[in-house]
């Protein structure tokens, strides 16, 4: 995934950092009560669980996808996004944000 230029947030900065040293992985990003999930990663995300894809403003001018999911339903979402091929989580702790990598 590109670096995104522009003057997007502090979480998109992170997303965006964090996405190129992990290419491959969904990051899920504990945000409140919900686990989001920006860029290609809510496409496939939305796809896959089939939930709401929508657009918001990163901060930049344009939008990014989000797709997200309460956090107390991790239980049922995680073990869909690993049965449809996606690899097995790996909790990691950066900053103010809770994320899980799911990566090969």
């Amino acid at each position: 995934m590109a670096k995104k230029e522009g003057n997007e947030t502090p979480l998109m900065q992170q997303y965006y950092a964090t996405k190129a040293k992990y290419p491959d992985a969904i990051l899920l990003y504990r945000m409140g009560d919900f686990y989001e999930t920006f860029g290609a990663d809510a496409i496939t995300t939305s796809r896959i669980l089939g939930i709401t894809l929508t657009k918001r403003s990163s901060g930049s001018p344009g939008t990014v996808e989000l797709a997200g999911f309460p956090y107390h339903a991790i239980d049922t979402y995680l073990p869909k996004l690993v049965r449809a091929g996606q690899p097995s989580p790996e909790l990691q702790v950066r900053s103010a944000s809770i994320f899980f990598l799911l990566r090969s």
